[in-house]
Protein backbone atom coordinates (compact mmCIF):
# COMPACT_ATOMS: atom_id res chain seq x y z
CA UNK A 1 0.00 0.00 0.00
CA UNK A 2 2.92 2.03 0.41
CA UNK A 3 3.72 1.78 -2.90
CA UNK A 4 -0.03 3.00 -4.15
CA UNK A 5 0.32 6.30 -1.73
CA UNK A 6 3.69 7.22 -2.99
CA UNK A 7 2.62 7.01 -7.38
CA UNK A 8 5.49 4.93 -7.63
CA UNK A 9 4.01 2.45 -9.80
CA UNK A 10 2.13 4.91 -12.41
CA UNK A 11 5.49 6.33 -12.60
CA UNK A 12 7.42 3.58 -13.54
CA UNK A 13 5.70 3.01 -17.40
CA UNK A 14 5.94 6.62 -17.90
CA UNK A 15 9.87 6.74 -17.52
CA UNK A 16 11.02 4.06 -20.30
CA UNK A 17 8.81 6.37 -22.39
CA UNK A 18 10.33 9.39 -22.27
CA UNK A 19 13.54 7.82 -22.49
CA UNK A 20 12.56 6.44 -25.64
CA UNK A 21 11.37 8.63 -27.94
CA UNK A 22 14.61 10.84 -28.38
CA UNK A 23 15.88 7.64 -29.32
CA UNK A 24 13.66 6.68 -31.88
CA UNK A 25 13.12 9.78 -33.29
CA UNK A 26 17.29 10.60 -33.50
CA UNK A 27 17.54 7.21 -35.27
CA UNK A 28 14.57 8.59 -37.92
CA UNK A 29 16.40 11.83 -38.41
CA UNK A 30 20.08 10.07 -38.63
CA UNK A 31 18.22 7.22 -41.34
CA UNK A 32 16.57 10.25 -43.37
CA UNK A 33 20.08 11.69 -43.36
CA UNK A 34 21.77 8.42 -44.68
CA UNK A 35 19.38 8.27 -47.30
CA UNK A 36 19.62 11.82 -48.42
CA UNK A 37 23.66 11.12 -48.83
CA UNK A 38 23.09 7.81 -50.56
CA UNK A 39 21.01 9.87 -53.04
CA UNK A 40 23.45 12.85 -53.48
CA UNK A 41 26.23 9.95 -54.13
CA UNK A 42 23.91 8.21 -56.52
CA UNK A 43 23.00 11.74 -58.93
CA UNK A 44 26.56 12.78 -58.28
CA UNK A 45 29.41 10.12 -59.63
CA UNK A 46 27.61 9.02 -62.81
CA UNK A 47 27.38 12.50 -64.28
CA UNK A 48 31.05 12.97 -63.63
CA UNK A 49 31.79 9.37 -64.79
CA UNK A 50 30.01 10.55 -67.85
CA UNK A 51 32.14 13.50 -68.55
CA UNK A 52 35.03 11.19 -68.24
CA UNK A 53 33.77 9.07 -70.98
CA UNK A 54 33.50 11.59 -73.47
CA UNK A 55 36.77 12.98 -72.20
CA UNK A 56 37.98 9.62 -73.72
CA UNK A 57 37.35 10.47 -77.62
CA UNK A 58 40.25 10.48 -79.89
CA UNK A 59 42.60 10.12 -77.06
CA UNK A 60 44.82 7.16 -76.61
CA UNK A 61 42.83 3.98 -74.25
CA UNK A 62 43.43 3.44 -70.66
CA UNK A 63 44.80 0.25 -69.43
CA UNK A 64 42.66 -2.86 -68.38
CA UNK A 65 43.80 -3.77 -65.44
CA UNK A 66 42.34 -6.86 -63.07
CA UNK A 67 42.45 -10.64 -62.94
CA UNK A 68 42.00 -12.49 -65.90
CA UNK A 69 38.72 -14.39 -65.32
CA UNK A 70 38.30 -15.92 -68.35
CA UNK A 71 40.49 -16.27 -71.83
CA UNK A 72 44.39 -15.48 -72.33
CA UNK A 73 46.04 -12.49 -70.65
CA UNK A 74 45.60 -9.59 -72.79
CA UNK A 75 47.35 -6.09 -73.28
CA UNK A 76 45.38 -3.25 -74.81
CA UNK A 77 49.01 -1.25 -75.18
CA UNK A 78 50.38 -4.10 -77.26
CA UNK A 79 47.59 -4.66 -79.35
CA UNK A 80 47.83 -4.04 -83.51
CA UNK A 81 44.40 -4.47 -84.56
CA UNK A 82 40.56 -3.20 -83.43
CA UNK A 83 39.58 -3.58 -79.75
CA UNK A 84 36.14 -3.66 -78.66
CA UNK A 85 36.05 -3.42 -74.73
CA UNK A 86 32.90 -4.28 -73.51
CA UNK A 87 31.81 -3.38 -69.68
CA UNK A 88 28.88 -5.73 -68.59
CA UNK A 89 27.54 -7.82 -66.07
CA UNK A 90 25.30 -11.20 -66.31
CA UNK A 91 22.38 -9.94 -64.66
CA UNK A 92 22.02 -6.98 -66.87
CA UNK A 93 19.43 -7.76 -69.44
CA UNK A 94 20.72 -5.38 -71.95
CA UNK A 95 24.11 -6.95 -71.91
CA UNK A 96 22.43 -10.59 -72.76
CA UNK A 97 20.48 -9.06 -75.79
CA UNK A 98 23.86 -7.54 -76.62
CA UNK A 99 25.89 -10.83 -76.20
CA UNK A 100 24.92 -12.59 -79.57
CA UNK A 101 25.94 -9.12 -81.32
CA UNK A 102 29.21 -9.07 -80.13
CA UNK A 103 29.67 -12.90 -79.86
CA UNK A 104 29.21 -12.38 -83.99
CA UNK A 105 31.49 -9.84 -84.45
CA UNK A 106 33.83 -11.44 -82.71
CA UNK A 107 33.56 -14.76 -84.79
CA UNK A 108 33.54 -12.84 -88.04
CA UNK A 109 37.04 -10.99 -87.20
CA UNK A 110 38.69 -13.72 -85.98
CA UNK A 111 38.90 -14.92 -89.48
CA UNK A 112 40.50 -12.56 -90.37
CA UNK A 113 42.15 -11.20 -87.43
CA UNK A 114 41.66 -7.80 -87.45
CA UNK A 115 39.71 -7.21 -84.36
CA UNK A 116 38.76 -8.82 -81.34
CA UNK A 117 36.91 -8.42 -78.31
CA UNK A 118 37.69 -7.90 -74.43
CA UNK A 119 34.79 -7.80 -71.59
CA UNK A 120 35.25 -6.22 -67.86
CA UNK A 121 32.62 -7.78 -65.92
CA UNK A 122 30.72 -5.88 -62.79
CA UNK A 123 30.87 -7.62 -59.12
CA UNK A 124 30.46 -11.09 -60.65
CA UNK A 125 31.44 -14.63 -59.04
CA UNK A 126 33.86 -16.29 -62.00
CA UNK A 127 32.03 -19.40 -61.64
CA UNK A 128 28.59 -17.15 -62.80
CA UNK A 129 31.10 -15.56 -65.29
CA UNK A 130 31.93 -19.16 -66.66
CA UNK A 131 28.62 -20.12 -66.48
CA UNK A 132 27.39 -17.69 -68.37
CA UNK A 133 29.60 -17.80 -71.48
CA UNK A 134 29.01 -21.56 -71.40
CA UNK A 135 25.51 -20.87 -72.25
CA UNK A 136 25.74 -17.91 -74.58
CA UNK A 137 28.88 -18.65 -76.39
CA UNK A 138 31.75 -16.59 -76.69
CA UNK A 139 35.98 -17.29 -76.18
CA UNK A 140 37.21 -13.86 -75.41
CA UNK A 141 38.96 -12.63 -72.60
CA UNK A 142 37.44 -11.62 -69.63
CA UNK A 143 38.99 -9.55 -66.89
CA UNK A 144 37.04 -8.76 -63.41
CA UNK A 145 36.52 -5.34 -62.47
CA UNK A 146 39.73 -4.57 -60.62
CA UNK A 147 37.77 -2.75 -57.58
CA UNK A 148 36.40 -0.35 -59.43
CA UNK A 149 39.58 1.48 -60.68
CA UNK A 150 39.37 0.17 -64.76
CA UNK A 151 35.75 1.52 -64.76
CA UNK A 152 36.57 4.49 -63.31
CA UNK A 153 39.60 5.36 -65.19
CA UNK A 154 37.35 4.49 -68.77
CA UNK A 155 34.70 6.45 -67.02
CA UNK A 156 32.06 4.09 -67.14
CA UNK A 157 28.66 4.98 -66.15
CA UNK A 158 26.39 2.09 -66.38
CA UNK A 159 26.64 -0.91 -68.71
CA UNK A 160 26.33 -2.20 -70.83
CA UNK A 161 29.11 0.39 -72.03
CA UNK A 162 31.52 -0.04 -74.35
CA UNK A 163 34.50 1.37 -76.62
CA UNK A 164 36.35 0.88 -79.73
CA UNK A 165 39.94 1.52 -80.05
CA UNK A 166 41.85 1.47 -83.01
CA UNK A 167 44.73 -0.32 -83.86
CA UNK A 168 46.93 2.69 -83.33
CA UNK A 169 45.31 2.66 -78.86
CA UNK A 170 43.30 5.25 -79.86
CA UNK A 171 39.41 5.76 -78.57
CA UNK A 172 37.02 6.24 -81.85
CA UNK A 173 33.95 5.71 -80.42
CA UNK A 174 31.68 4.31 -77.33
CA UNK A 175 28.71 2.41 -77.10
CA UNK A 176 25.70 2.90 -74.46
CA UNK A 177 23.07 0.80 -74.00
CA UNK A 178 24.15 -2.35 -76.27
CA UNK A 179 26.19 -2.73 -79.22
CA UNK A 180 25.13 -4.39 -82.68
CA UNK A 181 27.75 -6.38 -85.12
CA UNK A 182 27.25 -3.98 -87.54
CA UNK A 183 27.45 -0.62 -86.10
CA UNK A 184 30.65 -1.80 -84.89
CA UNK A 185 31.75 -2.77 -88.50
CA UNK A 186 30.04 0.43 -89.61
CA UNK A 187 32.47 2.63 -87.38
CA UNK A 188 35.63 0.60 -88.78
CA UNK A 189 34.81 0.86 -92.43
CA UNK A 190 34.06 4.72 -91.84
CA UNK A 191 37.93 4.52 -90.45
CA UNK A 192 39.25 2.48 -92.60
CA UNK A 193 37.84 4.75 -95.92
CA UNK A 194 38.62 8.09 -94.38
CA UNK A 195 42.12 6.52 -93.44
CA UNK A 196 42.88 5.25 -96.66
CA UNK A 197 41.66 8.58 -98.54
CA UNK A 198 43.75 10.56 -96.49
CA UNK A 199 46.56 8.69 -97.49
CA UNK A 200 45.58 8.86 -100.50
CA UNK A 201 45.54 12.57 -101.03
CA UNK A 202 49.09 12.60 -99.20
CA UNK A 203 50.61 10.46 -101.96
CA UNK A 204 48.95 12.48 -104.92
CA UNK A 205 50.87 15.53 -103.88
Amino acid sequence: MTATDTGATPATPEAPVRRTRPTRIAAVVVGIVVALLVVLLATRDPAGERIASADLMGKPAPAIGGDVVLGEPFDLGASDRWVVVNFFATWCVPCQQEHPELRAFAEEHAETGDARVVSVVYDEQPAAVKDFFERKGGDWTVFDADEGRTAVDWGVAKVPESYLVSPTGIVVERFVGGVTQRGLDAVIDAYDRAAAEQTGSGGGS
